[in-house]
């Protein structure tokens, strides 16, 4: 799924447990707190790994362990980013820049 660039994320996510289909649990950093998407992810029958803001008046119980493996995530995204075109995001049409996301995916991740 891909948003606009100055779409919040929380703002976007709770599309992800529908779109995601089945899945056991939902990682996310800090910038996918909020309630909402906490209940729906467990409406789906996944779990939430998602830490609390600093914010919160009461904290947010979540396993470390498993948000640890997040990085391989951040990871992901960051060798994608090596890629001029999908970092810049030339391409003014969606599926143009999804085009490139695929190819740069191959690339980096198959080749």
């Amino acid at each position: 799924m891909l948003t606009r660039g100055n779409v919040s994320d929380v703002k976007a996510a709770p599309a992800l447990p529908e779109h995601a289909g089945r899945m056991r649990y939902l990682l996310g950093d800090k910038g996918y707190d909020a309630d909402r998407l906490r209940r729906l992810t467990r409406d789906a029958g996944a779990g939430p790994v998602i830490p609390g803001r600093r914010n919160r008046k009461h904290a947010i119980r979540y396993d470390k362990n498993r948000y640890a493996g997040r990085n391989l995530i951040e990871k992901a995204f960051c060798r994608l980013k090596d890629f001029r075109r999908v970092a810049t995001r030339y391409d003014k049409l969606a599926a143009n820049f999804l085009s490139g996301v695929a190819l740069a995916t191959a690339v980096a991740f198959w080749l």
